[in-house]
């Protein structure tokens, strides 16, 4: 499988996409019920974003510990298609802060 272009690679079709909006909030809600808490914030521009993990509790400013990436990439990672190793190394993943490593609780689900 092609590793998916750079986390801030957004076509417009891609944006204005119903379907793809759906999932990404359907497995980030899977992500939040895997690793409650709000120590790691994960953004999926332009369609959401969650707060979840173990850890100090970020309450207000930059968190100290977040994740952002395209659709494409978190779909892949959630569904098992992509492994998080692989995503950093091709850049697909900006990941920054101590705790800013969801490899303990992907994929969400895995595609047969």
């Amino acid at each position: 499988m092609p590793i998916p272009q750079p986390f801030l690679d957004y076509s417009v079709e891609m944006m204005r996409d119903q379907q793809i909006l759906e999932d990404v909030k359907e497995m980030l809600e899977l992500l939040k019920l895997r690793a409650p808490g709000r120590a790691i914030e994960v953004r999926v521009p332009p369609y959401a974003a969650v707060q979840c993990g173990e850890g100090p509790t970020h309450t207000r400013g930059t968190p100290a510990n977040v994740v952002e990436m395209n659709a494409q990439t978190w779909l892949a990672l959630a569904s098992g298609e992509l492994l998080w190793a692989d995503a950093m190394q091709s850049g697909a993943i900006n990941a920054s802060g101590v705790r800013a490593d969801l490899t303990p609780y992907l994929p969400l689900r895995i595609h047969p």
